[in-house]
């Protein structure tokens, strides 16, 4: 009767949108009670009938944080005299067109925000805007090279000028960017202006000159730099833009295609060819004197993490710098001697700095005192941050300004790099702590954050972490497996908040063959971006069954897709001790508190599937403070309408072991060892051996993450004594330094000291000094000279 009920509903309300009238035009996001425009109205089939009309969708989604990018608007006609207007955020307007065909487009702007950016469309030049979609601007270093302009030897531009380094540059763009016979090939530079850390400081694109006009449109241009007039070489920082060369120069947000962001050594002044390591020198000196005018970040970043291995699982605060990656075999240009680096994917909270952590081939962190190839934390965060717009938050373009730039003057131009170190030292891992981990796996099994494993085959929605400090939530969905039959559920979805950040949800597509990203109940899109800034929260999915989710505070949220099955990882930094609850437990290095049920009463057999049952359902979600997404008539008849928690579904509680089960041999031959009740469950009650060997994947990738993230003891670093070396640049528990003089010298303290347990060396300070007898001869031959002098001028 209820899912009969259900399906009147939905056909009465279709029915009554497509006869009364009603419209989406300037109501996108809004429910009436007759008909929608929110983005759940299309697979519910309750759409006002000019939804698509006003609520558009667009292609292609994403584009250069720079601009120019032309995108159609899908499903919005238009008439061939319509003048359209898009404007952007409220304050930034570009002319579109209207194509032969009828349909609709746009042109991006030059944007100082990365994420999605709302925009309306107007059809009567700028009157009425009436249509309404979103954009997503995205950080040119992490878009794909298909969508910019590419400096062809991009390092020959960049040092063109210093010592051999000179001829014919090259440039190449897909044509289909820009849509036009000819183009103009121009240069844009960035500066930052006014006193920084005030509402002065301003960030600030401008056309300098044209490097060629009315050039043919066969993506590519070569030429001879010449060293830029008008003053123009004071910009150090800028872009190459391809644009149809029926726009006037210089003009501002049309289709066009842009290199990215890079130094400008090739239009650099005539005395920068002359002596480019003199011209740097003075640079990195005057950059030095301005750093010393401005706030010290340093203390305002995190710590890095001690080892690769928990800086690739430490992925709710760090995240792979796309320049030295292991995982692509990049060549780590700027950091020679590392295999991989991360940045910290948060700004620090003061001054929106970043951090940058790089690591050798055995693990171990390469910092900047033992070597020109380690991290170096920086001023302005790489990837920018949020409400971005002004310094020090511009994505990549701050982070050229005041920390890339610097780099080039000190380290790639001139050999003046430790003076660049002294200002950027690497950060150690003395203060860092890994995070906690915790994990639902199979159908459904769990491990709490302290260790605790359990399994609960409730049907319903339930609280997984709930922090009332922290303001974060993290809720799943269970659903029976295969349908009804099999009496066994599984996670199918995993829905999120932080504060007042986006919600999230991560769940099964149909047919369970992939991941599906929701903000805020609308479908995210990751067929041309793998990143996404949201608010308050980050989302990385490099393929369709893998989603990170990365919040604010820390926390990080790993789903994963394994035959069909849903692994879902939380990980939780320090700062969430003793302040969750939920079916992953209480992080407080305590079991025995774990299992709570919502009421604070403890579970105290953990042994006994029904009271652990018991346990679960305590903790099936209110409607009020439900996060997930009802979009289909299933999901309003059994969850939204239906109990948050099934009392009429009971699992299979206990393996059955029948020695005649086809599935016994397999159940035998997959699981075996640590976790291997977990495997066994999935295949006899489950029914299915792919399923079950997915369990068993997923607990040994969680047992090595748990490896991985293990606490280790750093003593911090050990500087090589004056007149002396040492051997040996790794600083954690157990390691050994070795320390040795030059000749004429003499060592002074331990030779060799070993990181204890304790976080000390052992040993004492390691000096080199000149020998006493060599001492005393030198001051007694200086005491010699010195009377013989006064003996001399007659002077006592």
């Amino acid at each position: 009767m209820e899912r009969l009920t259900t399906v009147l509903f939905v056909a009465l309300v279709l029915f009554i949108c497509r006869t009364s009238g009603l419209s989406c035009e300037i109501g996108c996001g809004e429910t009436f009670p007759e008909c929608s425009c929110s983005s759940t109205c299309t697979s519910l089939g309750t759409c006002c009938t000019d939804y698509k009309e006003y609520c558009v969708d667009i292609l292609p989604y994403s584009g250069s944080i720079l601009g120019g990018t032309d995108f159609m608007l899908l499903e919005a006609s238009f008439n061939k005299t319509s003048h359209i207007v898009c404007r952007f955020n409220n304050n930034t307007d570009t002319v579109g067109y209207v194509e032969e065909s009828g349909r609709g487009h746009c042109i991006s702007p030059l944007l100082f925000e990365t994420g999605w950016v709302p925009f309306q469309v107007s059809s009567d030049n700028g009157t009425t805007f009436s249509r309404e979609g979103s954009w997503l601007s995205v950080h040119i270093g992490k878009l794909d090279a298909k969508f910019k302009a590419i400096l062809v030897n991009s390092t020959k531009w960049q040092y063109y000028g210093t010592p051999d380094v000179g001829g014919i540059l090259e440039m190449t763009w897909n044509t289909s960017l820009v849509r036009a016979k000819r183009v103009n090939i121009e240069l844009w530079g960035y500066r930052e202006t006014g006193k920084a850390y005030t509402d002065t400081w301003q960030g600030e694109w401008a056309y300098l000159y044209s490097l060629a006009r009315n050039h043919t449109n066969n993506g590519s241009f070569s030429f001879l730099p010449k060293p830029a007039e008008n003053g123009f070489s004071s910009w150090e920082l800028g872009s190459v833009r391809v644009s149809p060369s029926c726009y006037k120069d210089g003009m501002w947000n049309v289709q066009a295609a842009w290199t990215e962001d890079h130094a400008l050594a090739w239009h650099l002044e005539e005395k920068f060819r002359q002596n480019s390591t003199a011209w740097a020198s003075d640079k990195c000196l005057a950059w030095g004197k301005l750093e010393d005018q401005l706030p010290n970040f340093l203390n305002d970043i995190i710590d890095c993490p001690c080892t690769l291995a928990q800086a690739r699982a430490d992925t709710g605060r760090f995240h792979t710098d796309q320049y030295c990656d292991i995982e692509t075999g990049s060549e780590c240009t700027y950091h020679p001697g590392s295999v991989h680096c991360v940045r910290a994917v948060h700004a620090s909270p003061t001054y929106a700095s970043g951090q940058q952590c790089c690591y050798d081939s055995t693990g171990a962190q390469v910092l900047t005192s033992d070597s020109n190839g380690g991290s170096s934390p920086d001023r302005a965060h790489e990837w920018g941050s949020p409400p971005f717009m002004k310094p020090p938050r511009v994505p990549g373009d701050s982070h050229w300004v005041y920390d890339v730039l610097s780099f080039y003057y000190c380290c790639l131009w001139s050999d003046n790099c430790s003076n660049y170190f002294k200002l950027r030292p690497s950060s150690d891992c003395r203060h860092y702590r890994a995070p906690r981990s915790a994990v639902v796996f199979g159908d459904p099994h769990f491990i709490t954050f302290n260790g605790v494993s359990y399994s609960f085959n409730g049907k319903g929605e339930y609280t997984l972490v709930s922090s009332e400090k922290k303001h974060l939530t993290i809720q799943g969905r269970t659903e029976p497996v295969n349908g009804t039959f099999i009496k066994a559920t599984k996670l199918t979805s995993v829905a999120m908040r932080e504060a007042d950040s986006d919600v999230i949800e991560v769940r099964l597509v149909t047919g369970h063959k992939g991941l599906e990203v929701l903000q805020n109940q609308k479908t995210l899109p990751f067929t041309e971006q793998s990143w996404m800034d949201l608010h308050g929260v980050f989302v990385f999915s490099p393929a369709s069954t893998n989603v990170t989710v990365m919040f604010s505070s820390g926390a990080g949220v790993e789903v994963r897709l394994r035959e069909g099955t849903m692994t879902t990882t939380v990980l939780l930094p320090e700062e969430f001790r003793n302040s969750t609850v939920g079916l992953l437990g209480r992080m407080n290095n305590d079991p025995k508190d774990d299992l709570a049920l919502s009421n604070g009463q403890l579970v105290r057999n953990h042994s006994n599937p029904e009271e652990l049952f018991s346990f679960g359902a305590s903790w099936a979600v209110f409607n009020r403070s439900a996060l997930f997404t009802y979009d289909s008539e299933y999901l309003l008849e059994q969850y939204r309408s239906g109990p948050r928690h099934d009392l009429s579904f009971l699992p299979v509680f206990s393996v059955p072991e029948n020695p005649d089960d086809p599935l016994a041999n397999q159940a035998s031959e997959i699981c075996s060892g640590e976790g291997s009740q977990f495997c066994r469950y999935d295949i006899l009650v489950g029914r299915s051996a792919s399923m079950g060997n997915a369990t068993r994947v997923s607990f040994q990738s969680y047992i090595s993450l748990v490896q991985d993230l293990k606490q280790v003891v750093s003593c911090g670093w050990l500087r090589s004594p004056d007149n002396g070396k040492k051997e040996g640049t790794t600083y954690l528990q157990g390691a050994k330094v070795q320390f040795s003089c030059d000749d004429g010298y003499t060592l002074k303290g331990s030779a060799e000291r070993v990181c204890l347990g304790s976080g000390l060396w052992s040993g004492a300070e390691t000096s080199c000094v000149i020998p006493s007898n060599i001492a005393g001869i030198v001051a007694g031959s200086v005491a010699g000279a010195c009377w013989a002098h006064r003996l001399k001028t007659g002077k006592q």
